[in-house]
């Protein structure tokens, strides 16, 4: 029988240490991933959770780096692509201290049943950690091994985190959403890369309606309409219900309308399964994805959903 596979490790030194070389591709964890998933995700490029993890969504996020900054496309981080993410000198990690609001609450276990959270009164964070790993784009394992005696409960205590400060994109002239990719791509009125997500898209049951749609607006901390008619493996004794806004909410704390009706960009109460999972037709982010690209979008913008 085979054993379990190791952990991966995490050093902090390496993670921040510029001048450490190697590939970073199939099989790869550890620090170097998390080196390049950070400094990915402040080019905005981003491959969902940040975690340590070398799997389908770094390679692709690679690899759309690769393509924007004209280097050869593989999808392996190798010697070429590490001098263009090192370009960016500022440090991987910082030290943050866990402020009050990060402990207030309330926080509340989510249950799988939409007929049980419509009687939420809102959809808020499991814990602490689960609201500071979110606000760091990492995994709650990731940010555990970086501060493996920490609680994550207490106002004033500091935590070793993921840096994703970074200044944001400029407006979007239009939005590219790719089934085959599943992805979602922002670009400048010259077609130049803005901003790239890995996504969930669709599935057989709620194919991703291709054509040219627009923005037709956005929402930040959405409440959700649920209509199981809409659902194609809703209960039979689901009934109509609104489901109060949280980050936690089947749509996360932004919907960004389609002018295809029901359809929209949003964010997720899973950011983990973002890249693995079906959706219900819509084009599912992680939360501060969804944000960022909701920042970057206006009424009447293109947005443009292919094979």
């Amino acid at each position: 029988m085979r054993g379990k596979a190791a952990p991966a490790t995490f050093d902090a030194a390496a993670i921040d240490d510029p001048n450490l070389s190697g590939n970073v591709g199939p099989k790869s964890k550890g620090s170097l991933v998390v080196r390049a998933q950070i400094l990915l995700d402040r080019a905005h490029f981003s491959c969902g959770e940040i975690d340590g993890d070398y799997g389908s969504n770094l390679e692709k996020t690679v690899a759309a780096f690769q393509r924007a900054r004209n280097l050869p496309v593989n999808g392996i981080v190798g010697p070429e692509t590490w001098a263009a993410l090192n370009q960016d000198r500022t440090p991987a990690l910082f030290t943050y201290t866990i402020a009050s609001e990060d402990v207030a609450g309330p926080f509340t276990e989510l249950p799988p049943d939409l007929m049980e959270q419509a009687k939420l009164p809102n959809l808020g964070y499991a814990s602490p950690l689960e609201e500071l790993s979110e606000k760091f784009h990492a995994s709650p394992d990731l940010l555990k091994a970086l501060n493996p005696d920490c609680p994550f409960d207490k106002e004033g205590e500091a935590v070793t985190a993921p840096n994703v400060i970074a200044p944001p994109p400029g407006p979007a002239a239009s939005v590219v959403v790719s089934k085959s990719d599943s992805s979602v791509t922002a670009l400048d009125a010259d077609g130049k890369i803005l901003s790239y997500y890995v996504a969930t898209i669709g599935s057989e049951h709620d194919p991703l309606p291709i054509g040219d749609w627009k923005i037709n607006g956005v929402a930040h901390n959405p409440a959700f309409h649920y209509d199981p008619r809409l659902f194609w493996n809703a209960s039979p004794s689901d009934e109509k219900a609104l489901i109060k806004p949280g980050p936690r909410n089947p749509v996360g704390v932004v919907w960004i309308d389609l002018s295809k009706e029901h359809y929209g960009i949003h964010g997720t109460p899973a950011p983990g399964k973002v890249g693995h999972a079906e959706s219900h037709g819509c084009i599912r982010l992680t939360n501060w994805d969804a944000v960022e690209l909701s920042h970057m979008v206006k009424y009447g913008t293109p947005a443009i959903l292919r094979e």
